[in-house]
């Protein structure tokens, strides 16, 4: 019992110093305004991660093209790893490495919006797509851990949560995304 009760303070104790971050606060109201002029002048939000944080990228997605609370029209909002067919092509016939940065090369479009999710910071296929978008004049949104790693250079705007924990990161990224994505939806179609 008492390490299930360390845990959640643990998760708890990440979340107070979110709150408490006026920067970060800022931050998360900053990218809600982008997503919401991205879908208002006709652009995509693309997301992108690894192991949880695919599957934290999906979910993002998943709430933004489906709903979030609104029964409205879906937004346009996708996770690039959906495609197991071309994940394990690339994978094969170049290497893992090139799995987003070669979707953001044939897809993105100038005034779409990149946000990729590495609790280190320094997932390389993650930093690759950052790259090729900063190429395309892509808005680049890191979701990441403590320090930042690598992403921090390539993020217009990061969401490093004040963790070192990989669990502890990944629930403060749903929270995170979940509030960006109730703030989109509410100004889209309130």
């Amino acid at each position: 019992m008492s390490r299930i009760k360390a845990i959640i303070q643990s998760s708890i104790a990440v979340k107070e110093h979110i709150l408490s971050n006026e920067d970060m606060i800022n931050t998360i109201e900053t990218i809600s305004e982008l997503v919401v002029a991205a879908f208002n002048n006709g652009h995509r939000l693309y997301l992108c991660g690894n192991g949880g944080s695919a599957a934290d990228a999906q979910h993002i997605a998943a709430e933004l093209s489906g709903r979030f609370y609104i029964n409205r029209k879906a937004l346009p909002a996708e996770a690039l790893h959906c495609n197991s067919s071309y994940l394990t092509a690339i994978a094969n016939d170049y290497s893992f490495e090139v799995i987003y940065s070669r979707l953001v090369e044939g897809i993105l479009l100038p005034g779409d919006i990149l946000m990729g999710f590495s609790t280190s910071g320094n997932s390389v296929n993650i930093i690759k797509a950052f790259e090729s978008a900063r190429l395309k004049n892509i808005t680049t949104i890191g979701f990441t851990g403590d320090t930042g790693g690598a992403l921090k250079a390539l993020s217009d705007y990061l969401v490093n949560i004040p963790a070192k924990d990989t669990p502890r990161i990944q629930e403060s990224h749903i929270m995170v995304g979940h509030i960006i994505c109730e703030l989109v939806e509410k100004k889209l179609f309130n």
